[in-house]
């Protein structure tokens, strides 16, 4: 075992690191896409108040 341990095994591990970064970048898409979200509801008031 490396001196990382179990995570520094892991690492070496091509599909591990492959669904690491799909998760990733999955999580960075849906920040993404609730905030773009939330940014045109508040337009949408914002617009409807005037």
């Amino acid at each position: 075992m490396t001196p990382l341990g179990l995570f520094g095994d892991l690492l070496q591990d091509p599909v591990f690191v492959g669904l690491l970064v799909v998760l990733l970048a999955f999580v960075f898409f849906i920040y993404l896409f609730v905030r773009r979200t939330i940014t045109g509801f508040q337009e949408g008031i914002n617009k409807g108040q005037r």
